[in-house]
């Protein structure tokens, strides 16, 4: 029956399409995943609806571009980096979870959430997973960091010691001339008002000093539902564990559908492999954690199979965006994975950054071992469960995503995508055009990152690409590429070389103007005052003075 379904998501972490063998990959060994692709369908231009976790995992669980929810950011960060910040998607959207659980299913988030905590207090979990349709949540509520691991570097390090060193410079010069100033008689400093300009500087610092010293604690936890089970997070077996959990979900519902998000930690630095793992890979300890990921993939399928699941259940695999190429260890490592032909990586819309794995199984229904090169999104998969689920999609917004099961079952051969819309935060980078009459993918780029250095393929000076400013070039013509004849986008076209290239900006322009008029105002759920720490807001199982530490592992 196409009705009700059990519904296994399982989402990578900055996982390259390149990294695995269903994808053209000849060193990693990943035979479960490629399992899905040989009994399944494996889509070639699955599209990621941004290039960072928290916007394309928003996007994901609503079907709809992230714009449309606060979920994308004006300022340079784009992602939420505390536990303790009081942005976070907002209950107001509807999430596949919460379509389903109203249909009866019993609905799980194992692994990383990455969209927001608390809203007002240390215990409201305005944007907890329980508020978004999943009865059962096991894992991190923010996402795994370099500074979550010890002897692993920091991603804040250089940023803070950047931001700084000019605040810290203005206040030196003005102290000093302060005091010149009331040495020679030019003005008269209230000692008092000094005083209390020097305890606000120095409050903030030992809260600055404070933060990032019990980083790892304030940040880096694991919990179940509401309560904090293990604080910091320990990774001994932490793949292990994650799998367990998922494979207890899936045996305590073998008699009613359910849907469960399996969202791995593999492959975010901080790197992490289990003892069976670690150093048995080909490409060090990235490798490592690819194959340990493999592993848990098959032992979901195998309990699938014992349980006699798998002609009952649809298995998506995917990452939330391409690899995250600048990841370079202290010790010169690479630490990030591998995008194939496609140029860039994480944070670009350069098609490294957003074109990522996308597999589909369900034995029986979807077509096997096919291979489908038509656009589609990340967002099609809410269309597509719902629509399973016998739900009704919601008829008060725009849901960006269409039911794939079509394409998949081979009863159609186009996508429903004309159009996609690329955003590097919230603002249009990209806009992918695959016309009713073609065979042509036409890509126009208005603004491309600044690489760093120039020749590189990244922005290794700032480990990530910025949106805006300095750190983008404005395009005017825009660039266009054709996917179909440079999927590695390394030659623009122009009108001496496309006869339709003006034509096809107009399209474009008009396709982009009708898209904007469908936005509406909404909070930035990603502005800075959304984004910064609020020690009021932070989960702790202690107490902020005994470092939060506890252990119910």
């Amino acid at each position: 029956s196409l009705s009700k379904p059990n519904i296994i998501l399982l989402m990578a972490d900055d996982l390259g399409i390149g990294d695995l063998g269903c994808y053209g990959n000849r060193t990693l060994r990943t035979p479960n995943i490629d399992r899905l692709a040989v009994e399944g369908v494996t889509l070639t231009q699955h599209i990621a609806a941004s290039p960072l976790c928290t916007p394309s995992r928003a996007a994901f669980l609503t079907g709809r571009y992230p714009i449309r929810s606060g979920m994308a950011a004006f300022s340079r960060v784009g992602v939420f980096l505390f536990s303790a910040s009081s942005g976070g998607l907002p209950s107001e959207e509807i999430t596949f979870s919460k379509l389903l659980k109203q249909k009866g299913y019993a609905t799980a988030l194992i692994g990383k959430w990455h969209l927001g905590m608390n809203c007002e207090s240390s215990n409201d979990f305005c944007h907890h997973p329980h508020n978004h349709g999943f009865d059962y949540f096991y894992g991190l509520p923010v996402t795994n960091f370099r500074d979550c691991k010890l002897g692993q570097g920091s991603v804040f390090l250089k940023g803070v010691q950047k931001a700084l060193v000019t605040p810290i410079q203005i206040t030196g010069i003005a102290l000093v001339s302060l005091a010149i100033a009331q040495y020679i008689g030019l003005l008269t400093v209230p000692f008092q008002a000094l005083g209390y300009f020097l305890l606000i500087i120095t409050i903030s610092l030992v809260v600055l000093i404070f933060f990032f010293y019990h980083f790892r604690h304030l940040n880096c936890f694991l919990m179940r539902d509401h309560q904090i089970i293990q604080q910091p997070l320990s990774y001994e077996n932490l793949t292990q564990r994650l799998t367990k959990e998922a494979m207890q979900f899936i045996g305590r519902n073998t008699d009613a559908p359910f849907l469960l998000v399996l969202s791995y930690l593999h492959v975010h630095t901080a790197l992490y492999a289990s003892e069976n793992f670690k150093g048995k890979s080909k490409h060090g300890l990235y490798g490592d954690a690819v194959e340990e990921m493999d592993w848990s993939v098959g032992q979901v399928l195998d309990v699938l199979k014992k349980h006699n699941l798998s002609e009952k259940t649809l298995v998506y695999f995917t990452s939330d965006q391409g690899a995250h190429v600048e990841e370079i260890s202290s010790a010169g490592e690479v630490h990030g994975g591998y995008n194939g032909i496609y140029k860039g990586g994480k944070s670009m819309n350069w098609e490294g950054g957003i074109r990522v794995p996308g597999l589909l199984r369900w034995p029986g229904v979807v077509q096997a071992g096919v291979y489908i090169d038509e656009p589609t999104s990340n967002m099609d998969i809410f269309a597509t469960i719902v629509k399973l689920a016998d739900a009704q999609l919601p008829s008060d917004r725009i849901i960006d995503g269409h039911d794939l099961l079509p394409l998949l079952q081979g009863k159609v051969t186009r996508s429903r995508h004309e159009f996609l819309f690329h955003y590097c935060n919230a603002y249009l980078n990209a806009v992918r055009w695959h016309p009713g009459n073609s065979e042509s993918v036409w890509k126009v780029f208005f603004f491309t990152p600044n690489f760093s250095p120039e020749d590189s393929n990244g922005c290794y000076d700032s480990h990530v690409c910025f949106c805006h400013g300095g750190f983008i070039t404005q395009h005017d013509p825009p660039l266009l590429f054709d996917l179909s004849r440079d999927p590695g986008e390394k030659v623009p076209l122009t009108p001496e070389t496309e006869s339709r290239f003006y034509e096809i900006l107009r399209v474009v322009h008009q396709a982009v103007e009708n898209h904007t008029r469908s936005l509406h105002a909404v909070p930035n759920q990603l502005s800075w005052d959304n984004l910064l720490w609020k020690p009021w807001l932070q989960l702790c199982c202690s107490s902020l003075f005994q470092s939060c530490y506890c252990d119910y592992e």
